[in-house]
């Protein structure tokens, strides 16, 4: 599988968890959906782009399942967090937002600053793991649940399924981050029955920055708005704003194009291949250099050494990419991984 993604040159890149690997499909896919119709017909491109976008969404529901009017393009993360919450309206008594304090952190800050719009962040020092930790903090006066699907400074995989249950029971509205899972981990919408998912396509999608998403089937009304998040974009009057009929509601102002374009090649890449055929070839890898159980967690062997410096001289030394996080690194392996980048990797840890 090395061949269907542009490898750098050196040691093992074991970064996917940051940015993940350049499709080789991807540059002429670019040429042809985005430069082209901009060089050919200038004039007329938007249509095309357009259609292009419309790809970006349908290949996420294909992985992910899901309508494809339940996604919108967003540029990150933090941008489709705060497009849910501004759309939810507050019921009286029912206010807090509730997330690990292992979350991402900008996604904390988005929620610090939704307390502007009467919400209250309360951050949760519990396992995310453990279901109790979210049972316990899922109180009548809780209005959103925001989880990591996997948390990127341990790999830890929150019982997404189980929240989102005891979120519907108790009229709680579940947010789930899944920028550190899709394209290594098995997602289904359908099945999980959250109320809204948020991701990125940068990481183990292969598709560049950007080129985030949300999925949310619920008709929510958002504030930060733009002339695409209209019923119809090119009608043009100023006094009559209708928001669509779909998630593209949340789309707002004049869509990048370009990011989505890329992505799409990275998307329908992993979608190929297959995310089983990926996730089997991660946990293979990794045995090589820890043989304990690996469920519970994501694709990157988060691991604490001994000697920090010596470890760390030692990867680097062997041409590794890699990254620290305090007294963690932390250590990708996908599917254009192979045996012997394992094996270097092991020779280096303590």
């Amino acid at each position: 599988m090395t061949d269907l993604f542009e490898k750098p040159p050196g040691g093992p890149y074991l970064l996917s968890h940051s940015a993940g690997l350049l499709p080789t499909a991807a540059r002429g896919e670019f040429e042809a959906h985005f430069f082209t119709p901009w060089a050919a017909k200038p004039g007329e491109s938007w249509p095309l782009w357009l259609s292009a976008i419309d790809d970006f969404r349908g290949a996420l529901a294909g992985l992910l399942g899901g309508q494809i009017a339940d996604y919108c393009p967003q540029p990150n993360v933090s941008a489709g967090l705060f497009a849910l919450l501004s759309g939810l309206g507050l019921e009286k008594g029912r206010n807090r937002i509730i997330m690990s304090v292992q979350a991402f952190p900008s996604l904390g800050f988005v929620a610090q600053q939704a307390e502007r719009l009467g919400f209250r962040l309360e951050l949760l020092e519990g396992d995310p793991a453990d279901i109790t930790t979210w049972d316990t903090a899922l109180k009548p006066d809780v209005a959103v649940v925001l989880v990591m699907h996997v948390h990127s400074n341990t790999s830890v995989v929150s019982p997404v399924v189980e929240i989102a249950e005891l979120a519907r029971a108790r009229g709680i509205f579940s947010i789930v981050d899944v920028a550190q899972s899709a394209g290594i981990l098995p997602i289904d919408v359908n099945a999980w029955q959250a109320d809204a998912l948020i991701g990125s396509c940068l990481k183990w999608l292969c598709g560049g920055p950007g080129a985030g998403f949300l999925w949310c089937p619920h008709d929510l009304r958002p504030l930060n708005v733009g002339w695409f998040s209209h019923k119809n974009p090119f009608e043009f009057d100023i006094r009559n704003f209708r928001y669509a009929p779909d998630a593209r509601r949340f789309w707002g102002g004049t869509p990048s194009v370009a990011p989505y374009v890329l992505a799409t090649t990275g998307i329908r890449t992993i979608s190929e291949i297959g995310v089983e055929k990926i996730l089997n070839h991660n946990r293979a890898l990794i045995a090589r250099i820890d043989p304990s159980d690996r469920s519970g967690k994501g694709g990157t062997l988060c691991h604490k050494p001994s000697d920090m410096e010596k470890t760390m001289a030692a990867l680097t030394a062997a041409g590794c990419r890699y990254d620290r996080r305090g007294d963690t690194l932390r250590l990708s392996f996908h599917i254009y991984n192979t045996e012997q980048d394992a094996d270097i990797v092991a020779s280096c840890l303590n």
